[in-house]
């Protein structure tokens, strides 16, 4: 008789005589439209319906000078003491550093940080502002790659995590993601968090609280022309 404990164990040797090994990676076969759902007529509508479900906060506006508004307006409500500003093409295109400063924020910019002095600041932070990679539209989430000078802290660390994005950013499925990362062979980013909604645990007694590891606001300011 085969126990349980032999069979696993039978079928880890097939899959390693068939070439199935730690740093390989087995060809997979056209998927076609299967699982695809796409983002209907309107992405926009549809990612902000989506984050709104998973408990964020949408703000379509129509160009770069109201995302900035739009931006400081958050930051006043909240008057925080201190702000991490994260980078990022679209985010550094905003020039955003002395609109904060102005507000009598402390603002601490991601790439002056060292190994010496990141951590303080990481979590002393009252909120970060930062850019992402994509965002899609299906489920309302945001995507993060994690680099040098882009630190996945910005996201998950701070109380309150405002986003400004374009939207050329925005894919409408999160299979489109899939296929516009890098391939593993050449290389993947050390991380690639999927953030949808602010963060969420039912570990206790499967009441689901809001914010108990990280932001428990999150915000995306969306310029949508």
């Amino acid at each position: 008789m085969i126990t349980t404990r032999e069979a696993f164990l039978r079928r880890v040797r097939i899959a390693v005589e068939a070439g199935n090994r730690s740093g390989s990676v087995s060809a997979v076969g056209p998927r076609g439209g299967a699982g695809y759902q796409g983002a209907g007529s309107d992405p926009v509508g549809r990612f902000c319906a989506e984050l709104t479900a998973a408990g964020g906060f949408p703000y379509p506006v129509d160009d770069r000078p109201s995302a900035i508004a739009k931006t400081l307006d958050l930051i006043r409500q909240r008057s925080p003491r201190r702000a991490l500003l994260g980078r990022g093409g679209f985010i550094d295109s905003l020039e955003l550093r002395n609109e904060l400063a102005a507000c009598d924020i402390e603002v601490v910019d991601i790439d002056k940080l060292t190994v010496s002095n990141s951590r303080d600041a990481l979590f002393a932070a009252d909120v970060s502002i930062t850019g992402v990679d994509y965002l899609i539209a299906e489920t309302g989430s945001l995507i993060c790659v994690t680099r040098a000078d882009d630190a996945r802290s910005l996201s998950l660390l701070p109380p309150v995590h405002i986003v400004v994005a374009d939207r050329s950013q925005l894919w409408p499925d999160l299979f489109d993601l899939f296929e516009r990362l890098p391939d593993p062979q050449s290389g993947m980013p050390s991380c690639v968090a999927i953030i949808t909604g602010p963060s969420k645990t039912g570990d206790i007694e499967l009441r689901l609280v809001t914010g108990v590891h990280g932001p428990g606001e999150v915000h995306v300011v969306l310029v949508t022309r």
